[in-house]
């Protein structure tokens, strides 16, 4: 009797961690270098952002994300001529508000620059893509209007702007 209770406690056990294993997966979707694992021939200026940001890689196809938060405003002004410089010519900006998975913990001021999986070179004009952006180098832009205020940056002339900021009104310019 005693090992008949031992085997039906084994077996209930190895049933619950089976359906509970099964019920809850748990997939890490991306990989997380913490700083900045951008190409070295990117501007030597954002060097110093290396050990403040981070990079993503995932989801499925290892896409690249360096996010970069920022928590004072001319440090982000002076980055942003030359972040300008890593973007495909004629892929978009988008423009997000609020907290950023991208950046991590609640930030809300930054920017996200989006590549092509490690060794895979970018397109060089975005005009080819028809709308198929992880192809090139485009850059999501986390705006809170203090830190990342559009009123004191220059956006390019030539570059689609996608703004999902809110939910009304989400479009380009």
């Amino acid at each position: 009797m005693k090992r008949a209770n031992i085997v039906v406690a084994v077996v209930v056990v190895v049933v619950v961690v089976a359906v509970a294993g099964w019920a809850l997966p748990v997939y890490a979707d991306y990989s997380v270098t913490r700083s900045g694992a951008w190409p070295a021939s990117w501007p030597a200026e954002l060097e110093p952002l290396r050990k403040e940001a981070r990079t993503l890689e995932g989801p499925m196809v290892l896409y690249l994300h360096h996010a970069i938060a920022f928590s004072d405003r001319a440090a982000f002004e002076a980055a942003w001529p030359h972040l300008l410089k890593v973007r495909s010519p004629g892929a978009p900006i988008v423009l997000r508000r609020g907290a950023s998975f991208w950046l991590g913990g609640g930030k809300a001021a930054g920017v996200c620059i989006h590549t092509p999986p490690a060794g895979e070179e970018p397109l060089v004009d975005a005009k080819q893509v028809n709308g198929r952006w992880a192809k090139t180098v485009y850059i999501e832009l986390i705006v809170d209007g203090e830190i990342v205020d559009l009123n004191r940056i220059a956006l390019p002339r030539e570059a689609v702007v996608i703004d999902e900021r809110f939910e009304e009104g989400k479009g380009k310019r």
